[in-house]
This record gives C-alpha cells, sequence and structure tokens, in this order.
C-alpha cells in the first residue's frame, strides 16, 4: 500500500526545507499529531537534507488525563528518538474569544516561540472541511471560508505548516494502523455539544449520503476562497500604498474617499497585519462609521488593539501598559553596561556618548531617575530659549495625545533632564567634545500571533 503520509511530507518539504533548519511538531497525543512526528522521523532519517526534529505538547491541564497526555507524549519521543518538550500553559480566563480561544492563543504562542524555523500542524482535509463548513455557517466572509492555509509565515518566528492538508482523514487512520501506533483520546472531540463536534460527527456524515464527496469539495472550495482572499490582500496592499504617507500611516481622507466595500477590505487587512484577531462585521461598520467622522478622541478598540486618529492620521495600535507607578533609579555604570531600560512597554536605550545627550558633568555622582510625567510641566530644549509647556513641545514634536502620559523622563536631583520623544533639556545638553549620556525611547514592538482565522474557533474543543 501506498505511504500516502510521507508522500505528502516529502513532496511538501522536499523543496522548502534546507539542510540544518529545525522542524518542531505540535503534539498533542492525538492520532494525528503521532502520526505526523513518527512520518518526519521516518522523512528526517532517510533525507538528503539532514534537519533537527522536536516537538512541543501544550499542557493546558484542563481534563484530568492532561498529565497522562503529557507523560505520553514524552516517552512517545524518546521511543522513536526525537526529543518532546512540555510547555505548561497558563490560560487567561477572560477575553471575548471564551477560554478555548485564550487556550489556543496561548498554544500558538508557545510554538511560536519554541525557537524552530518551522512549527508543523497535523490538520488534514477532513478538518479543512470541518473549519469551511463552520465558517460559512457562521457567516464568514472570504477570509474565514479559505480556511487552514498550508503554510503562514510569523513575522518574527516560524513557519506554520500543514503538510497533511490534502490528506483525507482515512489515509491518516491507515498509517496510523500500518505503523502500529498508538496515541491518545480527548474525550472532548466527541461531545457534540461542540459545534465543530457535531457538524463532524452529526452533519457532515447525512452531507455524503448526498454528496460524497462533499469533505473533498468543500476542502477545494477553500482553495478557490483562499485564492480570493490573495486578490483582496493585493487589492488592500495597494490602496494602502498609495494612502501611505511620509510618515508610515494611512491618510484619513483618502481612507475615507474609499467605496465602502475597499475601505472594509483596507481595514481588515491593516488589523490583520498588525497581528490582530479579525473583529466581526458590526465593529467593521461602527470603525467605519466613526471614522468618517474622526477626531482625536476617535477610539475604536477590541480586546487586541485599537484605532486611533490624529492630524489626519490613522493609526492601528495594540494595547500597551501603563508607565510604572513608581521612578526606576539607577547608577550610570549600570545603566550603560544594561543598555536598555524597560519602560510601559517599550525601552529606553542607554550609551555612551561625546557631543551629545546628556552632560556626564550634570549628572556627576547622581543616580539616574527615570519616572513618569507630571502635568504642568515645562522645559527648555534649545539654548537662549524660555522654558515651554511640554503640551506645546508635544504638539512641535507631532507626538499623539494618547503617546503623551506613556513617555518616560530622566531627573537629576528632581530636575526634569530629558523627555522620550522631545530630547534633553538645554540646562543638561552636551556642547562639542563634552562627555555625555545618549538616551532614546522607542516602542518595544511584539507580534500578538493568533491563529483564529485558521484554526479552532473559541468555543471548539482542544485537541
Amino acid at each position: 500500500m501506498n505511504d500516502l503520509v510521507g508522500e505528502s511530507i516529502a513532496a511538501f518539504f522536499g523543496k522548502r526545507l534546507k539542510a540544518g533548519e529545525h522542524v518542531c511538531v505540535a503534539l498533542s497525543g492525538g492520532r494525528d499529531s503521532v502520526v505526523l512526528l513518527q512520518a518526519l522521523k521516518c522523512f528526517r532519517d532517510a533525507s538528503l537534507r539532514p534537519f533537527s526534529l522536536s516537538a512541543l505538547h501544550a499542557h493546558h491541564g484542563f481534563s484530568p488525563k492532561a498529565d497522562a497526555w503529557a507523560e505520553f507524549c514524552v516517552s512517545f519521543g524518546e521511543r522513536i528518538g526525537v526529543p518532546v518538550a512540555v510547555s505548561r500553559i497558563e490560560v487567561p480566563r477572560f477575553g471575548g474569544k471564551g477560554v478555548e480561544g485564550a487556550a489556543r492563543r496561548a498554544r500558538y504562542a508557545a510554538l511560536a516561540a519554541s525557537g524552530a524555523d518551522w512549527v508543523v500542524l497535523g490538520h488534514h482535509r477532513d478538518d479543512q472541511a470541518e473549519t469551511v463548513l463552520l465558517n460559512l455557517l457562521r457567516g464568514a466572509g472570504v477570509a474565514g471560508t479559505a480556511g487552514m492555509p498550508s503554510e503562514r509565515a510569523a513575522r518574527h518566528g516560524p513557519i506554520f505548516a500543514r503538510p497533511l492538508l490534502d490528506l483525507p482523514r482515512a489515509a491518516i487512520e491507515a498509517y496510523a494502523i500500518r505503523a502500529g501506533l498508538d496515541w491518545v483520546d480527548d474525550e472532548s472531540n466527541d461531545d457534540v455539544y461542540f459545534r465543530r463536534n457535531f457538524l463532524r460527527h452529526d452533519i457532515l456524515p447525512r452531507c455524503e449520503t448526498a454528496f460524497p464527496e462533499a469533505r473533498r469539495n468543500l476542502s477545494r472550495a477553500a482553495k478557490h476562497f483562499a485564492e480570493a482572499r490573495a486578490l483582496l490582500d493585493d487589492l488592500a496592499a495597494i490602496d494602502r500604498n498609495v494612502l501611505t504617507n511620509a510618515n508610515g500611516r494611512i491618510h484619513l481622507d483618502g481612507f475615507n474617499a474609499l467605496s465602502l466595500s475597499r475601505a472594509r477590505n483596507l481595514l481588515r487587512f491593516l488589523w490583520a497585519n498588525a497581528g490582530f484577531s479579525m473583529p466581526d462585521a458590526r465593529w467593521i461598520e461602527e470603525a467605519l462609521r466613526q471614522l468618517g467622522a474622526a477626531s482625536a478622541q476617535t477610539r475604536i478598540s477590541t480586546s487586541d488593539g485599537e484605532l486611533r486618529v490624529y492630524r489626519g492620521e490613522l493609526f492601528v495600535l495594540p494595547h500597551r501598559p501603563a508607565p510604572p507607578d513608581l521612578p526606576i533609579e539607577c547608577a550610570v555604570k549600570s545603566a550603560l553596561e544594561k543598555g536598555t531600560i524597560p519602560w510601559a512597554g517599550g525601552v529606553i536605550r542607554v550609551e555612551a556618548a561625546k557631543g551629545t545627550g546628556v552632560r556626564r558633568e550634570a549628572i556627576g555622582a547622581n543616580p539616574l531617575v527615570f519616572q513618569a510625567l507630571r502635568d504642568g510641566e515645562r522645559m527648555k530644549p534649545y539654548p537662549m530659549r524660555l522654558r515651554k509647556p511640554l503640551s506645546k513641545l508635544f504638539q512641535e514634536a507631532g507626538i499623539p495625545p494618547w503617546e503623551r502620559r506613556r513617555l518616560p523622563s530622566l531627573r537629576i536631583q528632581g530636575r526634569l533632564a530629558w523627555v522620550g520623544g522631545v530630547g534633553v533639556d538645554a540646562e543638561f545638553s552636551c556642547e562639542h567634545g563634552d562627555e555625555g549620556v545618549a538616551l532614546s525611547w522607542s516602542e518595544d514592538v511584539v507580534e500578538q500571533f493568533d491563529a483564529g482565522q485558521d484554526h479552532r474557533d473559541g468555543d471548539d474543543s482542544i485537541e
């Protein structure tokens, strides 16, 4: 009998995988992921391009059997000579997608942080058919009905791949029996309270009495939807490039001049590119309504991020922490050795300099004290000028109102010496040849990874 699983893996990775790359399998302990790991191990052993292989098991702790599943995964890895790590995941019990959705996000975040070049998932054609049908019944758009992609690269992480996506479940079952593999069964996968399980065990079998190729055809439809989605993304990228100004942001007037369908498409594209979960249609419509009459107070949020407007520009922003309540104090030498100081989701960079920055002489033996700004503060950024309110300096620097409270400031003996995004007060600034400490503030951009558009939805069981 032909080894369809092995052939699929070889066909998928044959021209993609480079020698020396690291492949990590998402190992739940279920049949699909066990087959995937076993087949990849065989492919590795026979490969002319040797690569390293490992697996990661996400331990959510939801089931009484969770410890036993983790032990099974580690034991299976030991039997076939593949290291298996267990990641104990703390799942937040809040958020708009429920506990299952939060678990999915946490699981994918753990996989993204595995250090692998490729993270491989065991989804197959039947999973794809269920995803497409589920999303159609929920009224999803083209993105949702495109189903799960065979591969997708995270911007700052591995490529997530599904090399078995074109295979039916029956082919994976046949491989498991032929290879004499054991696996664990998650009892929740049989509970038809979950909508995906209801489709799997009740609706799709009935459909196949009249449409024998229902699963194959739904999977084929996903490819058509994926092609349409790619074209819509191309159009959104064109609109974004045309409307983006020198600051890298969208002109709001240009955005509002788009047709409603193109504005919706661009907004979804911007939201997805920020790494955020796609909001529902009602949120999109409300966002378009508010952007049509936007002001500096406009703020349209989801659990992931928010839309803001400032000076006719559109900002797509993640939620970020507030500055610390208490000052951060450190010696100059220690700050220079560390190089960076965490602040409100970003970093203050500290470097030795000459002729720029805060004068070392002005600092003397005093520690560097960083703290949040206070209302009504003033600063003199240039010699021979009067002190100005920081609010004026923020306007001149084009710093949006919502960012101002988050900016760090440096105090020397209680006096304001530097403000992130504004600069050094003239009384503390270096002149030519002076030894100085150069300071800068920047956001620490962290990608938010979510597989919500191409994996299980918030109310569905965990595999």
